[in-house]
């Protein structure tokens, strides 16, 4: 279980996290629709989480939705490198109704995000420009190469949830247990 805090002036956080958990969480954000999504990806990732969250949403919800990426990020980086005796590559479709969502990562120490996905709208107190946000500042902070897709879609609420299902799938299936696969690198280190 990794505990972390990031306290700025925009933000204060806790995190405990257990990346082999069994999908178990506690999430406080303020914004819930955030929290919804939070609690799917740690559901489909059988991550554990613990997470709360005091930021300046009389401002929106910019601050409070990038901090929790970048300690998330930070909490994966910390739980997984060096990394050892995983798959390392996860993929995955994730289908809500009429809304598609494809992820592609790779466990890489590269940091890079390819967000094709929802820009704009509103859920509830949820600003949607606010998912390609969440996930740079997770992957650029965690050193995943992270590729978001969305094939298909109408409803902004299946397409945003969609996608952090897609990629909560994709995290498990990297961090699936090999262990013939010492190093997952011809370099012999990530």
């Amino acid at each position: 279980m990794i505990e972390k805090s990031r306290t700025t002036k925009e933000t204060n956080i806790k995190i405990a996290l257990e990346i082999y958990g069994d999908g178990k969480s506690e999430i406080s954000s303020g914004i819930g629709f955030f929290d919804h999504m939070l609690e799917a990806l740690t559901k489909h990732s059988l991550m554990d989480m613990k997470l709360s969250c005091n930021g300046d949403l009389y401002v929106d919800g910019h601050h409070t939705v990038e901090d929790i990426g970048i300690i998330i990020g930070k909490a994966i980086q910390e739980s997984v490198y060096p990394i050892q005796k995983v798959e390392r590559y996860g993929n995955s479709v994730v289908v809500m109704d009429e809304a598609a969502v494809e992820c592609a990562l790779d466990f890489s120490n590269r940091p890079f995000l390819f967000y094709n996905g929802i820009k704009n709208g509103i859920i509830g107190e949820f600003d949607c420009e606010l998912v390609e946000e969440f996930f740079r500042a997770l992957a650029f902070n965690a050193g995943i190469t992270l590729h978001i897709n969305v094939l298909r879609g109408s409803n902004k609420h299946h397409i945003v949830e969609a996608t952090f299902k897609a990629f909560a799938v994709a995290f498990r299936r990297a961090l699936t247990k090999n262990e013939k696969m010492k190093v997952p690198s011809t370099k012999g280190i990530l």
